[in-house]
């Protein structure tokens, strides 16, 4: 069972680390830049400055990467605290606007009313269902009843009725889980006078209704927090059932709303953006008693179907309910497409209608030339008797004139030759097709094992598009990789620190704290560099030592990582387990704790770090996190020696500009070497900076942020302008190298699809050579290949490159005839080339005339990589070649930046790992591993469509041997 960790007293020393075995370290022979702080940023802490420690700062950090907006008054949305009656009467009265009376959801499609009207509309707007009821009511008319009135009627009732049984059951299922989840109940503030939690129906929940949340209970609705039980104020959420993430995330009151407790009657309103799908942005104010506004950001709201974990409550006022919530609003179906097969038969059906129509005007030609000829012979022929006798009185019997005739025998032609398009061929193909599904999802060979998950189809009408696949464009990390970060090494000082041992539980690769009479490591071994953990242990007050350990300092410190405690069989030890929204943040607070710098306890106005067997206590004054515009994050951090740090990671092409390259140069060119060197390997990097703060820096900066924090308008933009102030001028102290895995098969997988002709195309965030080191590794790329390489800063150098690249393609071409030596290409002679493109040069090429350029020579090449990728240039590289081919593709990817490219291309398949779900509920198909492609394509996708063509061959055939007898027969009576 997890538990928090509370304050240590008595702190014992550790355990040493034990097997570090000590080797030469030589530095870079080139010249190195050292970063050494500033003395005239010394300061004291803000205690003893006579500054107040801002310790919930950290909860305004708001995320910066989510969408932050101004709130006008018509974007606006008004709740009273406490009071649903008065949310209600206060929107009215301002005009604003507020959700649904209740908090009632309802996923279903159909009420009982409705049902039959609205499946009818939807059953017939295939057009071929039109055209059978067309059939059928001519079937009626006495004149043309070739079948039977009733017999007629029946094939296409029969496939209404199946249709609308499947889609009633489906609906009842939805309806059935809709009244489980309506009617669970939680705690709701009652009214005054005695107010107190009752239980209550999520359905009966209201817009500011004061909920209470207990540990391992989900939100019923949106909710902003207002107290916990934390004295802090911060509460862990789990939100596996927002987006399939099971890693802990917090989520904090603000400081003015604890002072009061609900059941006091706490009063005040919040201002807040309308409902939108942004489940990480959240916009508003919180306005107190005196006018005082309090501004609230995404840390401070629990979205509906989060879990509170690891808090024992949470007081929260409902602000979207019902539809109106995030996960509501977020929640569609599986995507709708249409298969080319499908697509090419529509083509086919409409031809066969030609046909058939001009089968029908050549029998009702003839026949009326046959009336015509013989019209004199009329009165006497049983089917033409022009008059009856029978009465006594001469008239018309049975005989309408030759131009009606003539248009009751097109109309009766049309009738008999009616299956030419056969009802039962839609029938068969549902059958097929839910068949085809079967054998998928139970097929071994698409089980993921490691995470018990199997295939999953979510569109039956694209089946047999599988096996018709040209191009497949992939996400890198969680797709071709695992998602699943290993520390490898680091370099500090300018020293590269790469000679890691593999952990081993016998000679103690880990470090363990002892917490009274047990021992706590962490749950995660790492291997560690024997030289670094040495002079971590016996540096003292060397250079090098101090810049170690502030460098395993910072990345204990700067993270949002919360350590819980796992029980073991052994009672006494315990596991530590770092849970966190970024795996890379896991990683790197796993290394820190294997090198002695242990994350002990996280609550939100400090951290405790056992440092090297000294237990310390770090007050977090202020955190700015991760960003997609700064790509970095930074923490300003309280010592206990009272001075006031600000530590800074992120990506090296950010932390650069904010590095203070005046001194130590050397440290600064050995890292740049050592980072390279990194990401030659496929390394993701990190590199870690740090500066004092002055008692005037922090002021201002406590200033600026108050300020930024609390406005009303433009906030995101303020946040990030705080940030970027108060990170610069940084000290270098090293960085990071963290391996992403490949996963299993994905060499073999990538490789048999090349000899099945299809290309591959990747589409990563990633730095250049990371991408082409893992292109190396994952047989994407080869040594025979032709490297094509664009990086361009403007239009006309990319026009320039493109220009370039289009002739280097043409002449290695007009080569490749006499290239037979070449081994590429199963000896074929061609040379195979590779295109190697970043985000930058997509910004000046994609929605503009360069995309045919591109488009021309990604066509020639083997391969195409994509780095530097934002999401919608993802899905514009897949539209680059979906608009311009005929040839199929494919999208697969693992995360949310990947839902673009996947809606975007023919198929799309996500794959369950771990970034979430978001991938895998706008996919057609899910799976577990990459390498489950080749037996879905190869195998299932191949028998998928010949299968599919053959049936849909085989009864167009029938059909048209069957009718063309009719007609021969027509033509000769």
């Amino acid at each position: 069972m997890a538990a928090n960790l509370g304050l240590f007293s008595d702190p014992s020393p550790p355990p040493p680390i034990s097997g570090h075995v000590p080797s030469s370290r030589r530095r870079p022979s080139h010249d190195r830049i050292s970063f050494a702080p500033d003395s005239s940023h010394s300061a004291s802490s803000p205690s003893a400055l006579g500054v107040p420690a801002r310790h919930g700062s950290r909860a305004e950090s708001e995320r910066l990467a989510a969408s932050q907006r101004d709130l006008p008054d018509e974007d606006a949305r008004l709740v009273v605290v406490g009071d649903a009656p008065g949310t209600a009467e206060a929107a009215a009265r301002l005009g604003l606007g507020v959700g649904p009376a209740g908090n009632a959801v309802r996923t279903g499609k159909y009420s009982v009313l409705s049902f039959l009207p609205r499946n009818l509309f939807e059953q017939f707007r295939r057009v071929a269902y039109v055209y059978f009821l067309v059939i059928a009511v001519l079937n009626q008319l006495p004149q043309l009843a070739v079948f039977g009135r009733g017999a007629s009627l029946l094939p296409l009732a029969f496939v209404l009725f199946v249709t609308a049984l499947k889609d009633a059951y489906e609906d009842f299922r939805r309806h059935r889980s809709d009244r489980l989840e309506n009617n669970r109940s939680s705690l709701v503030l009652g009214p005054s006078p005695l107010p107190r939690f009752l239980p209550k129906p999520w359905k009966r929940i209201r817009v500011g209704d004061v909920v209470k949340l207990l540990a391992d209970d989900p939100a019923p609705a949106d909710m902003v927090l207002l107290s916990t039980s934390d004295p802090t104020g911060v509460a862990y959420v789990r939100t596996t059932n927002l987006d399939g993430e099971s890693n802990l995330k917090s989520r904090y009151a603000k400081q003015e709303t604890l002072a009061r407790t609900p059941e006091d009657g706490f009063a005040g309103v919040i201002r807040c953006e309308r409902p939108n799908r942004n489940i990480y942005g959240f916009h508003a104010n919180l306005e107190l008693r005196g006018g005082r506004r309090v501004s609230l950001g995404p840390s401070n709201i629990v979205l509906r179907g989060c879990e509170l974990k690891n808090t024992a409550w949470a007081v929260g006022v409902v602000v979207y309910a019902g539809k109106d919530t995030k996960v509501m609003l977020n929640s569609s179906g599986a995507p709708s497409k249409r298969s080319r097969l499908e697509t090419r038969m529509n083509r086919e059906t409409l031809f066969l209608s030609v046909f058939l129509l001009a089968m029908c005007l050549i029998v009702c030609t003839l026949n009326g030339i046959w009336l015509v000829v013989h019209q004199n012979e009329l009165e006497l022929m049983q089917f033409f008797r022009k008059r009856d006798y029978s009465g006594g009185d001469e008239k018309n019997y049975n005989y309408y004139g030759i131009a009606m005739t003539v248009f009751i025998i097109f109309l009766m032609a049309v009738i008999v030759f009616q299956i030419m398009i056969p009802i039962s061929l839609y029938i068969s193909m549902e059958l097929v097709r839910l068949g085809q599904a079967y054998f998928m999802t139970r097929d071994t060979n698409l089980y993921d094992e490691s995470s018990n998950l199997r295939f999953q189809c979510r569109a039956l009408n694209i089946n047999e598009d599988l096996g018709q696949i040209k191009y497949i464009f992939s996400d890198k990390t969680g797709t071709l990789t695992e998602n699943k970060m290993e520390f490898q090494c680091a370099t500090v000082g300018g020293v590269d620190y790469s000679g890691g041992k593999a952990p081993s539980p016998i000679e103690t690769g880990f470090y363990s704290i002892v917490v009274g009479d047990q021992f706590w490591r962490p749950k995660m071994l790492v291997k560690t560099d024997p030289e670094l953990a040495k002079l971590l242990r016996n540096g003292g007050e060397t250079e090098e030592g101090k810049c170690a350990r502030e460098f395993f300092l910072a990345l204990a410190a700067c993270n949002t990582i919360v350590p819980l405690i796992l029980e073991t069989p052994d009672p006494k030890q315990k596991l530590i387990d770092y849970q966190g929204e970024s795996p890379d943040e896991q990683a790197l607070v796993y290394a820190a704790a294997a090198y002695g710098f242990v994350l002990v306890e996280r609550t939100s106005g400090y951290i405790v770090i056992d440092v090297l067997g000294d237990r310390q206590r770090f007050d977090v004054l202020g955190l700015h996190e991760f960003d997609s515009d700064r790509k970095r994050m930074s923490v300003i951090i309280g010592c206990p020696d009272k001075t006031v740090k600000l530590y800074v990671k992120g990506a090296d092409n950010s932390m650069f500009g904010v590095i203070d390259k005046s001194i130590n140069l050397d440290i600064i060119r050995a890292t740049e070497t050592h980072l390279h060197n990194y990401s030659s390997l496929g390394l993701r990097t990190l590199v870690v900076g740090t500066r004092k703060l002055s008692r005037t820096e922090f002021e201002e900066w406590q200033s600026a942020y108050e300020k930024a924090s609390t406005a009303l308008l433009g906030r995101a933009g303020l946040l990030r302008t705080v940030a970027t102030d108060i990170e610069r001028n940084l000290h270098i102290l090293g960085a990071t190298g963290i391996e992403d895995k490949l996963q299993k098969g994905v060499p073999e997988a990538i490789e048999s699809l090349r000899q099945a002709g299809i290309k591959v195309w990747v589409l990563t965030g990633d730095k250049q050579e990371t991408a082409i080191s893992i292109g190396y590794s994952c047989k994407l790329l080869t040594r025979e290949m032709t490297q094509i390489i664009i990086n361009s800063y403007s239009r006309e150098a990319c026009r320039k490159s493109l220009e370039d690249a289009m002739a280097m393609c043409n002449k290695l071409t007009e080569l490749s005839p006499m290239a037979q030596s070449s081994t590429t290409a199963a000896g074929s002679g061609r040379i195979r080339l590779a295109l190697i493109i970043d985000g930058n040069s997509l910004v000046y090429i994609l929605e503009t005339d360069l995309q045919e350029e591109l488009f021309g020579i990604a066509s020639k090449c083997d391969v195409v990589l994509c780095c530097r990728v934002a999401p919608l240039q993802k899905a514009g590289i897949v539209a680059l070649v979906k608009h311009r081919t005929d040839d199929m593709t494919l999208a697969i990817g693992d995360g949310a930046n990947d839902v673009s490219m996947i809606q975007m291309a023919d198929v799309g398949i996500g794959i369950s790992g771990q970034e979430g779900r978001q991938a895998v509920m706008a996919s057609d198909f899910s799976m577990g591993q990459f390498r489950f492609l080749v037996p879905l394509l190869l195998v299932h996708g191949h028998w998928n469509y010949q299968r599919m063509g053959y049936m849909i061959l085989y009864n167009f055939y029938k059909n048209a041997a069957f009718v063309l007898v009719l007609f021969w027969w027509f033509g000769h009576i």
